[in-house]
């Protein structure tokens, strides 16, 4: 089975990053499409897949779409019962199913104050009562789910399930307004700040679409508080160290420098992605250890 997966802006689509997450982190072989944000409106982009109006959405090779990410999730684990999606303990299973049940339907407050940003951090940001409220319900969940884990992962039930791909963008606004959790939630955003999937979203994120200024806030802006980046840059010319890019194996044309050497990518994206985040391409890694 493989699958299309339509989704929003990198830097600001929260829903689209849980999709993302549910085949990428599972390694399902999918390919993505992106709707821009600044083209039409989406459910006009989303015509071809109608009644589907929202992104993400995902097609599968047999033809089925499933519109919603609850449904995704469900779907994908009934048509890859091999693939540990949730904890299987069955109390592990059932709490997992019940917090992203809450996290789909709940946290107006976070959403509509805190919106994801991955191009921005911030400080002096002051949460309302009713933020403050949800991250309080937030931490209570997670350290349930911890109680419950399946061995000494640092995600909410040991090993990462779906229960984290729903919660990474909980993590990310977390992140970018600097709001107050606890001591075992801050461990927890630490983690998905660091997991080179979510690093890659990321830096796709940094390259990928406009800057949308609706989504900017008058705080003070602060270092992102993730993994710092190895320094790199784009060069105009080679020679490169490769002749081939790490990612497409197409000849490359486009240069980045990065500790003295220059490498090669067959496109703008290819090396825009890589100089945003050079540690969370696997690929990349590799070449530039080789």
């Amino acid at each position: 089975m493989t699958y299309i997966l339509h989704i929003g802006d990198y830097a600001y689509s929260s829903w689209s990053l849980r999709g993302w997450l549910m085949l990428h982190r599972f390694g399902l072989d999918f390919e993505t499409r992106l709707v821009d944000f600044n083209a039409e409106t989406v459910a006009a982009q989303m015509a071809r897949l109608a009644p589907a109006r929202t992104v993400p959405c995902l097609e599968a090779s047999d033809g089925s779409v499933m519109s919603d990410t609850l449904a995704m999730a469900e779907e994908l684990a009934t048509r890859h019962p091999d693939i540990a999606f949730w904890p299987s303990a069955p109390r592990a299973r059932a709490a997992a199913r019940s917090l992203v049940a809450e996290m789909h339907s709940s946290f107006s407050d976070l959403r509509s104050d805190c919106p994801m940003n991955l191009r921005a951090s911030y400080s002096g940001f002051s949460p309302s009562d009713g933020v403050l409220s949800d991250l309080e319900r937030i931490c209570t969940l997670w350290s349930h789910a911890h109680g419950m884990a399946e061995g000494d992962g640092p995600w909410l039930f040991g090993a990462y399930t779906l229960t984290d791909a729903f919660y990474a963008p909980v993590a990310a606004r977390i992140a970018t307004y600097d709001l107050p959790v606890d001591d075992a939630a801050a461990r927890y955003v630490a983690a998905h700040l660091a997991d080179p999937a979510f690093r890659r979203w990321r830096a796709l994120g940094l390259v990928v679409g406009d800057t949308l200024p609706w989504y900017a806030m008058d705080h003070a802006p602060r270092p992102w508080p993730g993994p710092s980046a190895r320094a790199a840059h784009a060069v105009e010319h080679g020679p490169a160290v490769n002749e081939t890019c790490p990612y497409s194996g197409k000849p490359v044309t486009h240069f980045l420098e990065m500790e003295g050497k220059t490498y090669g990518f067959c496109n703008a994206t290819c090396r825009d992605k890589t100089v945003a985040d050079p540690d969370a391409w696997p690929a990349f890694t590799a070449l530039a250890s080789g």
